[in-house]
């Protein structure tokens, strides 16, 4: 059977989201595929965005609607967000500093998961999916260089200086996503929460954690982002999470097993 290789870009969400990988369906079928998988990014950017006056969540901060008034899904988001707070004790919070609800912290890959998820129900099982910078390997990627993830530097793309802090490869680890926070690219744009003025985080660079699922990974790299150095020692206790962090002085902290994800050739 011949495999049908794809390469898409999709951009949404002011940034773009790669899909790559083979399909054992035909050339037509593996199309509708994606577009109906990209069609979930672009629903999500419509409800969610905190951009676009006429959303949903925009509404929702200018006191024009309530919840109950909005898509269920924005209930279902509302209620992960609060269930994600207490898993990383108060340190992801869907709360902007002038208290209104700002998920953007999830959105991104919640929504790339649910098009993963719709590419796999279609039967596109062979890919990687990259929101972005956050990446998903799906568990049937069949082609070596799928599972290995590169790790920016904490510098601008636009930097001369940009470049790859490391490679990781994680094919046999169990974990299927990594994901990044920083101030390279936005600059200072993570909170604390628990500060009294919530203001923004800024004692790490850059954070990347690997984990088991993209949501995951990205609400664990916020919430890490948000408190600090110390999140390390709450990421080495959770044997479902890895990661790596530059402080804001230079130097590089890792879990104790993150060492083993590195690439070696």
């Amino acid at each position: 059977m011949t495999e049908n290789r794809f390469d898409r870009i999709e951009m949404c969400m002011g940034t773009g989201f790669r899909f790559q990988g083979q399909s054992a369906l035909e050339a037509g079928p593996t199309d509708l595929a994606l577009q109906a998988a990209c069609a979930i990014l672009h629903e999500a950017d419509a409800i969610f965005s905190t951009y676009k006056p006429e959303s949903y969540i925009s509404k929702l901060a200018a006191g024009k609607t309530s919840v109950a008034e909005c898509p269920a899904v924005v209930g279902e988001v509302w209620d992960a967000c609060e269930e994600w707070e207490k898993l990383t004790d108060g340190w992801f919070s869907a709360f902007s500093p002038d208290h209104t609800f700002d998920p953007s912290g999830l959105v991104k890959t919640w929504a790339a998961k649910r098009a993963a998820e719709s590419l796999i129900a279609a039967g596109v099982t062979d890919f990687t999916l990259n929101a972005g910078g956050d990446v998903y390997i799906s568990d049937a990627a069949s082609a070596e260089f799928d599972w290995r993830i590169g790790l920016s530097k904490p510098l601008s793309i636009a930097s001369d200086k940009a470049g790859t802090l490391a490679v990781i490869d994680l094919k046999g680890s169990g974990f299927r996503a990594a994901a990044t926070s920083g101030s390279a690219e936005r600059g200072n744009h993570i909170w604390n929460p628990k500060s009294a003025g919530r203001e923004f985080a800024t004692e790490l660079l850059q954070i990347t954690v690997v984990a088991r699922d993209l949501v995951e990974a990205d609400v664990w790299a916020t919430a890490a982002f948000a408190q600090g150095l110390a999140s390390m020692a709450r990421i080495d206790a959770n044997e479902h999470l890895e990661a790596i962090c530059i402080l804001a002085d230079g130097q590089i902290a890792a879990t104790t097993g993150f060492a083993a994800l590195i690439a070696r050739d």
